[in-house]
């Protein structure tokens, strides 16, 4: 029984894995379309999206049958409890990747970003590679040291994305409406997914200390 219950563990663990670097992939292809309005790469941003579903119902019938059968306790059901919540997390890096690329495609061939905010989303973008990455590398270590570190890239996206909104306020900001509004989208998704990457490493101090951080125990993470 426990072997068993190792193995669906173990299963879950590489695929919740596999769906943090697709989300990853989909957001550096998601920059890079929206960067070049590249539609051939936002659509391809689009279609590959589905995997990420795909994966996402399978870990969640994984977890609801390890729930199931397995009648995990104590620290056991505190990994399965955390696994869905992970899904969920990951599933959301993805969905926002996708809502980049759909920009891309609305506003093709013009590009979605006026030139003076370029360099803030090849900046946002990279970061959000690298938390994806980072997160990833916490979901197969389990560390939760390495966890906590992710607030601290979060806070390098955060202040990007504080510093998107001066230009935004600027009077000297002449790209009109349709723009500000795309910027303000577009920036609101960078930093979405960096929150939810944190987010991630949050439950996997949680699984790991049985310690719920602070942030996490008074739930201040918004669902979308």
């Amino acid at each position: 029984m426990r072997v068993a219950y190792n193995e669906q563990m173990n299963e879950l663990a590489d695929l919740l894995g596999e769906m943090a670097s697709l989300a990853g992939a989909a957001m550096e292809k998601a920059t890079q379309s929206l960067l070049q309005a590249d539609l051939v790469l936002a659509e391809q941003v689009i279609s590959e999206h589905d995997r990420i579903t795909e994966l996402s119902a399978v870990c969640e019938e994984k977890a609801f049958t390890l729930l199931a059968l397995q009648a995990p306790v104590a620290g056991d059901l505190r990994s399965v409890v955390a696994g869905i919540q992970i899904v969920a997390d990951i599933d959301r890096m993805g969905a926002l990747a996708l809502h980049v690329a759909k920009i891309t495609r609305r506003r093709h061939p013009n590009h979605a970003l006026p030139e003076v905010v370029n360099g803030y989303f090849a900046e946002m973008g990279r970061l959000a590679v690298q938390i994806g990455a980072s997160a990833r590398e916490v979901l197969e270590t389990r560390d939760p040291e390495r966890a906590a570190k992710l607030q601290e890239e979060d806070e390098a996206m955060d202040d990007l994305h504080r510093h998107l909104f001066t230009v935004l306020m600027d009077r000297e900001w002449s790209h009109g409406v349709a723009a500000a509004v795309d910027v303000t989208l577009l920036g609101r998704f960078y930093e979405r997914f960096a929150d939810h990457a944190v987010e991630v490493g949050r439950r996997v101090i949680f699984l790991v200390t049985g310690e719920l951080p602070l942030d996490l125990s008074h739930n201040n993470i918004p669902t979308s």
